[in-house]
């Protein structure tokens, strides 16, 4: 792709338009081994070789993260008074990165972090119905009653009841330790549908969303680049969506 040296240089974030000016007026930047004082110069971003001070910078389109969120975080791109999810990416490159959904500030798992808002919409569409696999646990044991309810669907005090869920009780696991599966995204919805039925999430953890499921070797802050076969696979996910279940 071809672009103007200034937004490159932008797009990572290193400068505003007007401070990477001043940069270029400094002789601090190289394209191709060359020193380049130009911003409207095109700059081929899979070609050339570009380095600000003797180092060389990778640009990339879109970046996709997975993010382990720990509690205490607030999922958003920035926040006056707290630290946020952007905060514990390590290496990333683009200032434009945001969280796909968010999860409360209690809750932990899977996050995704990019700046491709495409398949963000596309995930996040309600028509798509992508699924979300939680585990939770409650402050007493589930039974095979909340479990039909939440394949019913469960009056949370919206317009409509919930789509219909799937409570899952694993054998040999404790009752008041469950999975959930949704295919929608409301407001606090997992602790208004099991709040409906009496008892209280204690914790919650997001393992996967459509396709993309949480790394077990990410400890809670840890975050990593999604592999190619991750990319495509989730954007295939929001292409597809989910069965409403």
């Amino acid at each position: 792709m071809r672009i103007r040296l200034d937004k490159y240089l932008a797009d990572l974030g290193i400068e505003s338009r007007s401070g990477v000016k001043n940069l270029l007026k400094k002789g601090r930047v190289r394209l191709n081994g060359a020193v380049q004082t130009r911003p409207e110069t095109k700059v081929d971003t899979d070609a050339d070789r570009i380095c600000l001070d003797g180092k060389v910078l990778t640009y990339h389109d879109y970046e996709y993260f997975m993010l382990n969120k720990p509690a205490g975080v607030v999922s958003a791109s920035r926040d006056p008074h707290s630290s946020t999810v952007l905060d514990l990416i390590g290496g990333k490159t683009r200032k434009d990165l945001f969280p796909v959904g968010r999860l409360d500030r209690d809750t932990v798992g899977l996050l995704l972090i990019t700046n491709d808002g495409s398949l963000a919409h596309s995930l996040l569409a309600p028509g798509r119905h992508v699924e979300k696999v939680y585990r939770v646990l409650l402050d007493g044991a589930a039974d095979s009653a909340d479990q039909e309810a939440f394949c019913e669907g469960i009056d949370i005090g919206d317009d409509t009841p919930t789509r219909p869920a799937v409570l899952e009780i694993p054998d040999g696991s404790r009752p008041e330790e469950v999975l959930v599966r949704i295919h929608e995204g409301r407001y606090h919805q997992i602790k208004r549908m099991f709040a409906a039925r009496g008892k209280q999430v204690l914790w919650l953890k997001r393992l996967s969303m459509g396709s993309l499921v949480l790394d077990g070797s990410l400890g809670e802050g840890e975050s990593r680049r999604l592999t190619g076969e991750e990319i495509e696979d989730l954007k295939g996910t929001g292409r597809r969506g989910s069965p409403p279940g």
